[in-house]
């Protein structure tokens, strides 16, 4: 297992992770069943919904196989897939500038993946500070993954 720890600027609440030679455009893609999820899905792209608009950290693990997931660790958990055909991984928010992003080389394929967010709910009252974390496990899979919640924090439950 490879694990990077990253400070990714979320403006609008999103980091996007994708591959490097896909489009990575969720401007349709965040209807209320995302917000509720926390996550979306497009194609050779994951985009991750944060607590807040400012920096945050993030944890990208690149895994050999699946990993046991103790689902009690963390608030809000989802399970997804995302096609990495390139053997790059880019991880950003949606207005960094997208030659300076962080590029992690992997094996290209198919990858599953969960999200696991935590300290949602830790935001101070104007949401620029907070101990938000989030963590997302990448291994190749040879069957491809829906997007599923896995467990609701209630945190983007509006409806």
């Amino acid at each position: 297992m490879t694990a990077y720890k990253l400070e990714i600027f979320a403006d609008y609440n999103q980091v996007y992770l994708h591959d490097e030679s896909a489009e990575a455009d969720f401007a349709d893609s965040w209807d209320d069943k995302a917000y509720k999820n926390m996550a979306a899905v497009i194609d050779g792209a994951i985009g991750v919904a944060t607590a807040r608009n400012m920096d945050v950290p993030v944890e990208v693990l690149i895994c050999e196989s699946e990993q046991p997931l103790d689902i009690e660790a963390w608030e809000h958990a989802v399970s997804c897939g995302v096609e990495l055909c390139s053997g790059v991984l880019v991880v950003r928010g949606p207005s960094d500038y997208l030659p300076d992003a962080k590029r992690i080389n992997v094996k290209p394929g198919y990858y599953a993946a969960h999200i696991l967010y935590k300290g949602l709910n830790t935001l101070s009252e104007d949401g620029l500070e907070g101990g938000d974390y989030y963590r997302i496990v990448l291994w190749l899979s040879a069957t491809t993954v829906e997007l599923k919640l896995l467990k609701d924090s209630g945190f983007n439950g509006q409806s």
